[in-house]
Order: C-alpha cells, then sequence, then structure tokens
C-alpha cells in the first residue's frame, strides 16, 4: 500500500478539483461544462456581493470567462438544477440519478413542503396544467393577491411555494434563469427525449454511481466524507468503499498522520508517482468561494488544510469572526487566509475590507505578490477594476500598489 504526505493528499484532492496548476489558456464555453463535470456539481447561491458563487467557483479554475456560458449550457438542457449537495447544477447525464427523488420526494425534509402540497393540491395542480398550456414562467410573473410586498421567505406568494413544490417533484424543471431568475417550464419541454420507464437506471444502481462521482471529484476519500458530496444519509461508507477498492476504482492508501483509512480515485493514478515521492504541487492561487467544494465540508477542510472554516453570511453580524462573504484564499496547495470582499459594481471599485491571515502563515513579498495578482485578476473580472483595501498585511497593500 502507497503511503503519502498529507501534503501529497492535498495535492491530489486539488487535481481532482481542477486546481492543480493554472489555466494555460484563455477558457472556452466547453470549458465550463468540463469544469462541472469534473466537480460533478455546482452549487446555487444568490448572494451577490462579489460574483453569484457558481460563476466564483468556475472562475477560480478557469480564469477570465463569460458567465453566459453557464446559463447557456442550462437553457441548451447540458445542465439541470435539482437538490443535491444543496440546490446545484448538475451534468444533464446524473439526471436519472435524481429522479427517484423526485418520484418520492418524502425523505427530503425541508426541500420538500409535504404539508403545503397536500394542503393546496387542486391549485398546484392547477398552476401545472396553466404552464403545460401556456408555457413557461417565473415565480415574479405572479403578483400577491392583497398587493402587499413580501417581507421575506416567511412571507411568500403562494405560486412561489408551488413552483417550488413541483420543481422538487420533478413535474417541472428550470429551463433558464433570466437575470438569475428560475424560468420554469414542464419536464416533458426540458427533457422532450426522457422516458422513465424507459431511461430510469435500476434503484440499486444510484448509490454506487454517486459515490464514484464523488470519489472522482474529491480525488483523495475517507469514509467519513463520503455523505455530505451528495447529502446522502450520515453513515460510514466504508463497505462500499472497499466495493469499490475491490472493482479497481479505487486505490487503497495510508496518509501519514491519519487514523482513518484513504483512497485515491482511480482517474488520478498516472499522479501516484509523483505524490508518492512527494513532489507532487499545487502552483494555484485564488480566491474560493464560500460554497466551494475545496470548503463545503468543514471537517474534510480541517483535516487535509487544517482551516476552520464556517460560513458567516447567515449569521447575525455581531456573531460573526470574519465577515459577511469571507473568500478563503488558496496558494500551492494551503489555505492561508481569508478575504471579506464586496464588489461596488456602480463604482468600479473591489473592496477588501478585511484580509484574515492564517496562524502560522508568513505573509512575505512572494506570498502577497501571489495573492496581489489573484484579487486584481478577480477584480478585473468583476469588472471592478480598482481595489480598495481596509485592513490587511501591509505586504499586501504594497503589492497591490505595484500590481
Amino acid at each position: 500500500m502507497l503511503t503519502l504526505s498529507p501534503a501529497a493528499a492535498r495535492a491530489l484532492h486539488l487535481a481532482a478539483q481542477g486546481l492543480l496548476t493554472p489555466p494555460r489558456r484563455k477558457a472556452t464555453k466547453s470549458d465550463v461544462l468540463d469544469t462541472i463535470h469534473r466537480m460533478a456539481q455546482l452549487q446555487i447561491d444568490t448572494i451577490h456581493v462579489v460574483a453569484r458563487s457558481p460563476y466564483l467557483v468556475l472562475f477560480s479554475r478557469l480564469g477570465d470567462f463569460s458567465p453566459q456560458w453557464l446559463d447557456e449550457h442550462l437553457a441548451e438542457a447540458r445542465l439541470f438544477e435539482y437538490w443535491s449537495h444543496e440546490a446545484c447544477f448538475l451534468p444533464v447525464e446524473q439526471f436519472g440519478l435524481m429522479r427517484y427523488k423526485m418520484l418520492d420526494p418524502s425523505g427530503m425534509g425541508w426541500k420538500y413542503a409535504a404539508e403545503w402540497h397536500e394542503q393546496n393540491r387542486p391549485e398546484i395542480e392547477r398552476l401545472l396544467a396553466q404552464i403545460r398550456a401556456q408555457g413557461p414562467v417565473r415565480s415574479a410573473d405572479f403578483a400577491r393577491e392583497d398587493g402587499v410586498k413580501g417581507n421575506g421567505w416567511w412571507d411568500r406568494k403562494p405560486e412561489k411555494q408551488h413552483l417550488e413544490v413541483l420543481f422538487t417533484t420533478g413535474d417541472l424543471m428550470v429551463s433558464e434563469r433570466r437575470n438569475f431568475q428560475r424560468v420554469y417550464d414542464v419536464r416533458e419541454r426540458v427533457l422532450p427525449d426522457w422516458d422513465d420507464t424507459r431511461d430510469l437506471p435500476p434503484r440499486h444502481a444510484v448509490l454506487p454511481a454517486l459515490l464514484d462521482y464523488t470519489c472522482r471529484a474529491l480525488g483523495v476519500v475517507r469514509a467519513d466524507w463520503v455523505a455530505d458530496y451528495y447529502r446522502l444519509p450520515r453513515r460510514s461508507y466504508r463497505a462500499e468503499l472497499e466495493q469499490l477498492a475491490d472493482a479497481g476504482d479505487l486505490i487503497p492508501v495510508a496518509i501519514d498522520d491519519w487514523k482513518e483509512p484513504a483512497y485515491v480515485h482511480r482517474s488520478l493514478e498516472a499522479l501516484l508517482p509523483a505524490a508518492e515521492a512527494d513532489t507532487l504541487r499545487s502552483t494555484v492561487t485564488t480566491l474560493l468561494s464560500p460554497f466551494d467544494p475545496v470548503v463545503w465540508d468543514r471537517r474534510r477542510a480541517s483535516t487535509l488544510f487544517g482551516f476552520d472554516y464556517t460560513i458567516e453570511c447567515y449569521t447575525p453580524g455581531h456573531k460573526r469572526r470574519y465577515g459577511y462573504f469571507c473568500l478563503p484564499v488558496l496558494h500551492r496547495g494551503r489555505l492561508v487566509g481569508r478575504i471579506d470582499a464586496k464588489a461596488h459594481r456602480t463604482l468600479g471599485t473591489f473592496e477588501l475590507k478585511v484580509v484574515h491571515v492564517e496562524p502560522g502563515v508568513r505573509f512575505g513579498t512572494g506570498l502577497a505578490a501571489d495573492v496581489a495578482k489573484a484579487v486584481k485578476k478577480l477584480a478585473a473580472w468583476h469588472g471592478t477594476p480598482e481595489v480598495t483595501v481596509g485592513q490587511a498585511p501591509p505586504e499586501l497593500v504594497k503589492a497591490l500598489a505595484g500590481a
């Protein structure tokens, strides 16, 4: 059995995620789809103090690209939206794996409003019939009957909740997004070639397929990391990983200082000699979205990177440690800090409110130059090329001034 260092494990993980080396050429539309295939899914979030998360996750891997390409892949049905890790864009090849949840959403918790569905079934069926007859809709197409503007998720138009029920049951799909707003249409128009009787995979094949997607996307896996990626039931998947190893899909390895057994996905086999020699290293410096797969799982990020990360945008302001929307800073295989940032689009400025450096990280001139370059690229892609700095290491302030 191969024995690898923790640094090699990090490098293999970043290789699987498309973060081992910087892009060598300008991105194309097909690169967007390839990147999502590599990650298996792309989480959706609507917060846009900087670029919305799905676009930022892609930028971290591709560099400058057109956000419109992601929207086009969705409209062309190369991607679809559904609940996987959370609300995600998924390659259409995974539709059959998600279909079982649509057909029986009873185990999906808050993501399926079962009581609302039961209480409003006639109205929901009428809405579905209306869309089938008249075409796609947005929730914005419906006015509140009382004429009062809603005050948040607890005070929503009933049609919006009807649409979300029909989305979860798979009767409606997101056919496209306009200004990032969902446009709903009936499934048979979005995926006209799909037939449940013909195309639904055997139920027993779903879990092995999801585990393979997970292991391929993570590169290096442990049994206690597997559940989080697709929000599978929380338990150990050691027996299933052993079966994948016996089939040749996973390669058992030992990682120094890890008590748990680990596995490397066979897609990374060519990198194992360099990993074993401890010469495999990431050369990427970039800023990550808070919803990037690298930091999705707090325990995994802690084990791999020694990085304790919590998304604080949903935390009351007085309880935040770092800031509303902190971007983890990836530098050559390590997570070295986090930046509380905001893009001021009308002003053309990209604000670094606070740059937090991880304990034990020495913020020298080399690190500062790499981070400054990454910040400048991100700011330019946002259309906010002027970078302003609140609190930051003096080396970074100096590097930004000269970048």
